[in-house]
């Protein structure tokens, strides 16, 4: 995995939707505040419950967020390979971490003091605006999650979470190729809510009919506009 400089920090950090509008040089100051890590493939980033004093930015690499419920079950919540900030939450509402953050290969990973990182945010409206907006959409996103539950069968579940890998927002489906990121059947399970076995199922009879192919870990999307109808979408 080659190294990526400061303006390559730069750059990824100015490509999210949190720091859209804000000025070049603010973000290369915010990028000056913390420091890159390296984490090899089944290290810890951080773990449910411990204390929330930094915030991170995956620049590049793979991370699994995940937690465990009171029962003992593990629960899936995404697998990121894209450059986005993670563990935001934990320090806005100085609470414990919610979740595990496991890197699943070669990270490369920011982390800065979440005080600074509070003070760059209220010191710049327009990220503070996208960050109450992006606080919004995961808000939505759970609870749009616990009615499909409730109202959408695994079938369509399944259709859903695959095509929601694939865009930032159904409201415009992926186009016929997209790969989603990498996931196993339990994985998928766990982010739709149903079992290992039945998902498997689903996803081979998704198979024979052409809507999805798999791509050794990763899924590409063949027809979405019928992945689409299986969701009620």
């Amino acid at each position: 995995m080659a190294s990526i400089g400061a303006d390559g920090l730069t750059t990824a950090m100015a490509s999210t939707p949190v720091l859209a509008g804000v000025a070049g040089k603010d973000i290369a100051r915010l990028s000056e505040m913390g420091s890159v890590r390296r984490f090899r493939p089944g290290t810890y980033i951080c773990h449910q419950g411990d204390p929330s004093p930094e915030v991170y930015f995956l620049l590049q690499g793979r991370i699994e967020i995940s937690s465990f419920s009171p029962t003992g079950a593990r629960i899936l919540h995404a697998s990121v390979d894209t450059p986005q900030f993670l563990g935001e939450l934990g320090v806005l509402g100085n609470m414990p971490r919610g979740a595990d953050l496991l890197a699943l290969e070669d990270a490369d990973v920011w982390a800065t003091s979440g005080e600074d990182f509070v003070d760059f945010i209220t010191s710049q409206p327009e990220a503070a605006r996208q960050l109450l907006a992006a606080l919004a959409r995961q808000i939505q996103e759970h609870q749009a999650f616990a009615d499909d539950l409730l109202y959408l069968d695994l079938k369509g579940r399944v259709a859903k979470r695959l095509l929601q890998m694939g865009t930032p927002s159904l409201e415009d489906l992926p186009e016929a190729g997209t790969a989603v990121p990498a996931l196993t059947h339990a994985d998928l399970a766990s982010l739709c809510g149903g079992s290992r076995e039945n998902v498997t199922r689903i996803v081979a009879d998704f198979q024979r009919r052409g809507l999805v192919k798999r791509d050794g870990k990763r899924y590409i999307l063949k027809k979405p506009p019928q992945l689409a109808k299986i969701a009620g979408l």
